[in-house]
């Protein structure tokens, strides 16, 4: 009945979308593209490996006894607290930066910015 499901598909459908190559133009996409694709990639890649030391971290106290957890929401909930408060804190930004290719010290990082919207909401 389904002979066109793929061996590593995720879902039972085929999605024709996610097969389309990006457009090279980023004029031709209607979602300009304003940050250098290279800067995306090394920003996502620190936050992967901050989510991992976060993870790492976390099951190291569970696995030594000095966390307890009862319940998957409860990692959830002290993993999201955990990476919170690394995220709004002078260190968390600049290790970001730092794995951007910046070189920032710690007491120029503004944890308020502006956000500065061209249309008014």
């Amino acid at each position: 009945m389904n002979d066109d499901l793929h061996p590593n598909a995720l879902t039972t459908l085929n999605f024709d979308i996610a097969n389309e190559p990006l457009p090279s133009d980023p004029g031709a996409n209607p979602f300009k593209l304003v940050v250098d694709p290279v800067m995306r990639l090394r920003l996502r890649r620190a936050l992967f490996e901050l989510i991992d030391s976060h993870d790492q971290e976390l099951a190291r106290y569970v696995g030594d006894g000095s966390l307890a957890l009862d319940s998957y929401k409860e990692y959830i909930e002290l993993f999201s607290h955990s990476l919170k408060q690394t995220l709004s804190s002078r260190e968390g930004v600049v290790y970001l930066l730092q794995a951007c290719g910046f070189e920032v010290k710690k007491e120029d990082v503004n944890l308020q910015p502006e956000t500065r919207w061209k249309v008014q909401r």
